[in-house]
């Protein structure tokens, strides 16, 4: 409302398993554990970018004074937030020199005033690692690009949260299968892609903070107060001819972040899996869960191995806090099978095994205390809905369809459903 013609925005680029797959150039329909394999298969295979002196996202070039960050539709998202937020689906970009480490991250972004940002930045993120052991160490501003409508994959890349100190630019390239184009920024170093819709080129302040919050996060609550947070001066904009904005609208799952995340995380649990030698067969981070619970699937071939997945996952720096252990007989996707193997198999005091001393990477999990949030004081609980292996020769029988029932029949019966007049 009351903008000029051609600004734009655009909410929740991959805030289906659709667009997902449009994403990765694959067909709208694709099911999910196969957009899932894809995106695993190609992540190894890096790419490195390749830089360009000729960009679109150089069409418009704004410097010094003539800076005003209110020249762009950034939303007012929800009622009661601290102000209007332009950093909600974009790259916060800034580099480690020393260790030839660039790193693209999603911190929410504030606007403070014409010419200033502020937003989060916590311990557990890498953000925060290269402000204080390179530039905060040395006295100095840390140089910082803010690239807000970068191609679905970047914008994936800069939302994941689970490959460590790696070039999220050559994990994108490895993702589409071909190099991101990169463009200099105009008053630092920084390299962005060359087809953003909206470059904020600056750097974060070490003398400087000022109010930023409260915000709707992907928890779906506004659990952290607001607070003083560090600011970033934005030097100069460049921007594309009618830029678009791009959006998520943190809350309640379904959004983009909860997309991206849940598939990140599942990848990531698997390599905990494996590095423990825990026997599995898949793991699904539901999307309503707001990717704070995870369902693993293991077969028990040995007393304990509830436990043994809850101390794995116990040690991860992730945000997933309430695990379901169910047997290889349950599939970990369908979660009416995962509801009634907790609801019929997870004995209530035996079965629940509590992690009080894990580490809350986010700070923003609306269960813990303000105090817990503070510190990052998390806590993580395993329900295991195992048998006892005990219990062998006792079990009790499933009463299902897929149990109960010969394959002829089964196979007899799913065939003809549709002419039984059933949906």
């Amino acid at each position: 409302k009351d903008y000029p013609e051609g600004y734009r925005i655009f909410g929740e680029p991959l805030g289906t398993y659709r667009r997902l797959a449009v994403a990765l150039g694959m067909a709208p329909d694709t099911p999910y554990r196969e957009i899932r394999a894809e995106y695993e298969r190609r992540l190894p295979n890096l790419i490195k970018p390749v830089v360009v002196t000729d960009a679109p996202c150089k069409e418009n070039i704004v410097t010094g004074d003539d800076v005003d960050l209110r020249q762009f539709p950034a939303p007012m998202i929800h009622e009661g937030d601290g102000g209007r937020y332009i950093g909600t689906w974009h790259a916060v970009i800034c580099r480690d020199p020393g260790r030839d480490w660039t790193n693209w991250g999603m911190y929410r972004l504030m606007i403070a005033d014409a010419r200033h940002l502020t937003g989060l930045c916590e311990p557990y993120t890498h953000q925060y690692d290269i402000l204080k052991r390179v530039y905060a160490a040395q006295g100095k501003n840390m140089p910082v690009a803010i690239a807000i409508g970068m191609d679905p994959v970047c914008s994936m890349m800069s939302a994941s949260r689970s490959f460590g100190r790696r070039n999220e630019v050559d994990l994108a390239g490895a993702v589409r299968q071909k190099p991101v184009e990169m463009v200099k920024c105009e008053t630092n170093d920084l390299l962005v892609p060359a087809h953003t819709e909206i470059v904020l080129e600056g750097e974060m302040l070490l003398d400087k903070t000022v109010l930023e919050g409260p915000f709707g996060e992907y928890t779906g609550y506004r659990s952290d107060p607001r607070d003083l947070r560090y600011v970033y001066r934005i030097n100069a904009i460049t921007y594309r001819n009618n830029p678009i904005l791009t959006m998520s609208c943190m809350g309640t799952p379904v959004t983009s972040d909860t997309v991206v995340r849940s598939m990140d995380y599942e990848i990531f649990l698997k390599r905990i899996l494996k590095m423990n030698g825990i026997p599995f067969t898949d793991v699904h981070v539901p999307l309503d869960s707001a990717t704070m619970m995870a369902i693993v699937g293991v077969k028990p071939t040995y007393r304990g191995i509830a436990n043994q997945v809850g101390y794995a996952f116990a040690a991860a720096k992730m945000g997933v806090y309430k695990i379901i252990v169910v047997e290889d007989d349950v599939d970990v996707f369908n979660l009416p099978e995962v509801w009634h193997a907790l609801s019929s198999k997870c004995h209530p005091v035996r079965g629940i095994r509590v992690y009080d001393e894990a580490i809350d990477p986010s700070g923003l999990n609306p269960f813990m205390s303000p105090e817990e949030r503070k510190w990052h004081m998390g806590a993580k609980v395993v329900f295991d809905c195992t048998w006892p292996l005990e219990w062998e020769g006792n079990v009790p029988d499933r009463v299902s369809f897929k149990e109960m029932y010969p394959r002829e029949i089964q196979e007899k019966v799913l065939k003809n459903w549709a002419k039984y007049g059933l949906d």
